[in-house]
């Protein structure tokens, strides 16, 4: 959620920043301005009508005791009484009217945090305007694979060494789903082991949250409600709450401190999460796509940082680092490049995205996105914590970055890693996960 200072401060500025974003919330901007204005009326005339209903409540406590004064000494109370009908109407009229701009006020409020939560982050200014075409590679990392061979797609090398079935994994599931198998499945399992011990050894606490959460956690992520279809949702018929299967850990993750106040001494907050990820647009099915690139499940090892604003640049290298540590890690080429804004995804300021060639794709295909979100997550979930210097609760920024998924890194490393036999050489760091195994082969 945006800062409502900063839209009444510069509404120009920040409709440039959405616009660059590739989102037109002029309109939306115009009309929070004018709920902030009339909200603001409301409540203060809400609030002069009660002052009100109290001093008049007052005024008949004083008039009741000179009714009975009046009644003692045998005088005309008839001035009194009509004093006293007098305040009650006026009460209640004034109980009328703040009845009426409470019913409004509830109205608006509710309309005003649909406008603030449809609106998306804002861009950091050092991003190009626009969408892909605007990326910025920045570096190249490792040497592309070149082959004395017909290098054999993801697809046909996992069927072959049994790695993979596709087609029971779309018997069990439907299409955009596999199913490990055998040396497979201890392959996918490697992988997470690897990136689970290099995170407990960069000191990042391990997390194993719910996988089906409730729908505030999507709201302060910035899914929803914009993106509300795109999930997993959960019938109850005991239980009327929204839940849904989480498309990401950090929907779990960003929602640990929701509505409290953390300590400046906490911060950073370094975490870490396995997750299996569900997703019901599993994105395009073109011909080179096949097999494992986009699915409707996968798994995935998701950091997240919560620390303090002028401390999230800082956190931010250190995610997109250690993301690229982890693929030069496994020996495979990879780039890495900077978003441009209209890339970026609504809820975050910044995103650097680790791309993995698949060479059967002819391509790069991100493996790991890394965020900043800066305060809009914070505001959306209250997630602050208290500056020491000034005693007073502050937002805290947040980050994210998959450490990494697998679904990419698996074909990847298979089509990297064959040989002219059809085997496939196992990454040196892996090997201590496979029992030494250097090499999959054919059984």
């Amino acid at each position: 959620m945006l800062d409502i200072k900063k839209i009444k401060e510069n509404p120009d500025a920040v409709k440039a920043g959405l616009k660059a974003k590739e989102v037109d919330c002029d309109a939306t901007v115009d009309r929070i301005l004018e709920l902030d204005e009339r909200i603001r009326a409301l409540k203060t005339a809400s609030e002069g009508k009660t002052a009100q209903k109290n001093k008049l409540s007052k005024e008949n406590g004083k008039l009741f005791g000179q009714k009975k004064k009046a009644e003692r000494e045998g005088t005309d109370t008839s001035a009194i009484e009509a004093a006293i009908a007098a305040n009650n109407a006026q009460s209640v009229q004034l109980d009328q009217d703040v009845a009426d701009e409470l019913r409004e006020l509830g109205e608006l409020q509710a309309e005003y945090r649909t406008a603030m939560l449809s609106l998306p982050n804002l861009p950091d200014p050092d991003l190009l305007p626009g969408g892909k075409e605007n990326n910025q590679p920045l570096r190249y990392v490792g040497e592309k694979h070149s082959f004395d061979f017909e290098p054999k797609h993801h697809v046909d090398l996992c069927t072959d060494l049994g790695l993979i079935d596709y087609e029971r994994g779309v018997k069990l599931a439907g299409a955009g789903n596999w199913m490990y198998t055998g040396m497979g499945a201890r392959l996918e399992w490697a992988l997470l082991n690897y990136f689970i011990d290099t995170h407990i050894a960069d000191g990042y606490e391990f997390i194993l949250p719910p996988h089906m959460l409730e729908y505030q956690c999507g709201e302060t992520a910035g899914q929803f409600p914009k993106f509300a279809d795109e999930v997993y949702k959960i019938a109850n018929p005991t239980d009327d709450r929204i839940h849904y299967m989480l498309p990401t850990a950090e929907a779990a993750l960003a929602s640990v401190y929701r509505e409290e106040i953390l300590t400046e001494a906490d911060l950073p907050k370094k975490f870490f999460a396995y997750t299996p990820c569900f997703r019901r647009e599993a994105g395009s099915h073109r011909a080179d796509e096949r097999g494992m690139v986009r699915g409707h499940q996968f798994n995935k090892v998701e950091m997240f940082q919560f620390t303090r604003p002028e401390d999230s640049d800082a956190a931010f290298d250190e995610l997109v680092r250690k993301a690229e540590n982890l693929v030069a890690g496994l020996g495979l080429h990879f780039r890495t490049v900077k978003l441009a804004a209209g890339d970026c995804s609504a809820s975050m300021a910044r995103t650097y995205d680790i791309e993995i060639l698949i060479p059967s794709m002819n391509g790069y295909k991100e493996v790991s996105s890394v965020s900043n979100a800066r305060d809009y997550q914070a505001r959306r979930g209250n997630i602050r914590f208290r500056r020491e210097a000034t005693g007073k609760p502050e937002f805290v920024h947040t980050l994210n970055g998959s450490g990494l998924a697998t679904s990419r890194i698996f074909p990847a490393l298979v089509e990297q890693n064959q040989r002219a036999d059809g085997s496939i050489v196992v990454p040196e760091a892996l090997r201590k996960y496979l029992g030494g195994l250097e090499v999959i082969t054919k059984k």
